[in-house]
């Protein structure tokens, strides 16, 4: 059976972590796998299928773990290496050179690059980008969650377009379904009186949720609605005063991290992503998964691609209340069909992402057998 590594920080609940997390469990089935942690906290880990080997390094930054990964090159020799987010993909690369091993390694790359460092300044965003560029053309390919990142990255890079291929993340899993129809976990779901409004991430700039508070209050004279926000993060408290300030206490639910949120989500009439940027939204595409009508911001990047250009659900400019609120009221009042959403995102099941992950790392051929 062949061996792949893989490299990762688990450094919280978020995204990427859930994403590999479910990489990891379906590779598993196919390949063996080595899932080296950098760190590994967060309720993620634990849904980590039995079969993954895990291998928690000692080191608790990816700067100090080339060493470490560099021995396990020499050591296990793997098929392949596929690190997740740019700083473990560049202690990856500097391992392979350390170890002398000829391992092929891969990035994967799950964020707008140029977007989340457009408020930096040039020095901090040239020492971002400059050892991407330095390092970069030394992997063996590069893997992007959305079209869009893929351009970002071969314009930050400097790659060749060829070098940089799409793959859609792993949102939808067998336990999608399961998880969305456990018991309702709130009245307002349960026993509701008006149209329920989901907004769903970390709550912090990135998602620009105080767009999301705003328009819902614009909401309130045309459709009388109650939001929930499942998430934490480090703005909570300014939300909340937001929430206050425009007399909103009762009509906005503010649930914190959930271990199930599509229990919650599946419930919803309108899901709203307000992310000033993306890689490729997984809550958006959960949404869409399970049926639920949905609007969100054209950031960079995703959104667009997922929503099909306004197809599948209206699009609005990042920052646009009064956009947003036109497009929540007119959702909610002429909502798609649930099997058209779905249908929308059969290209995001996790079986056949990991498929094409194999595929693309020469670890499987194509018919989906071992290589």
């Amino acid at each position: 059976m062949k061996r792949l590594g893989v490299l990762i920080s688990f450094s919280g609940d978020g995204g990427v972590e859930r994403m590999v997390a479910n990489l990891c469990s379906e590779f598993a089935r196919h390949v063996h796998v080595d899932l080296l942690t950098i760190r590994a906290e967060g309720g993620h880990v634990a849904r980590i299928s039995s079969e993954v080997n895990m291998m928690p390094l000692k080191t608790r930054h990816a700067w100090s773990a080339v060493p470490e990964v560099a021995d396990y090159l020499r050591r296990e020799r793997p098929d392949a290496l596929l690190a997740a987010k740019d700083r473990a993909g560049r202690a990856a690369l500097k391992a392979r050179r350390r170890s002398g091993v000829d391992v092929p390694v891969w990035i994967r790359l799950g964020t707008n690059l140029s977007a989340a460092l457009a408020r930096k300044d040039a020095f901090s965003r040239w020492l971002r980008v400059a050892p991407m560029r330095r390092l970069y053309p030394t992997a063996t390919g590069v893997i992007a969650v959305s079209e869009g990142v893929r351009r970002d990255t071969v314009s930050v890079t400097g790659l060749s377009p060829e070098r940089v291929r799409v793959i859609r993340n792993p949102v939808i899993t067998a336990s999608l379904a399961a998880q969305a129809a456990e018991p309702v976990p709130h009245p307002w779901l349960s026993e509701k009186v008006v149209p329920v409004v989901i907004g769903m991430g970390r709550l912090t700039r990135q998602k620009d949720f105080p767009t999301l508070i705003r328009a819902f209050a614009a909401l309130q004279p045309r459709i009388h609605s109650r939001l929930i926000l499942l998430g934490e993060g480090g703005d909570r408290a300014e939300l909340e005063q937001l929430v206050a300030s425009l007399g909103l206490r009762d009509n906005v639910l503010f649930a914190g991290f959930q271990d199930n949120p599509y229990a919650w989500l599946s419930r919803a009439d309108l899901f709203v992503l307000s992310s000033a940027w993306e890689g490729s939204p997984n809550a958006l595409t959960e949404a869409l998964a399970l049926g639920v009508p949905s609007v969100s911001t054209r950031c960079p990047s995703g959104p667009d691609e997922l929503l099909d250009e306004g197809r599948y659900g209206p699009l609005v400019e990042v920052g646009d209340v009064a956009a947003m609120t036109e497009a929540m009221a007119q959702t909610l009042s002429r909502p798609l069909p649930a099997q058209t959403l779905a249908a929308a995102v059969d290209e995001y099941r996790s079986t056949v992402s990991a498929l094409r992950y194999l595929q693309a790392m020469g670890l499987v051929s194509d018919s989906g057998m071992s290589a």
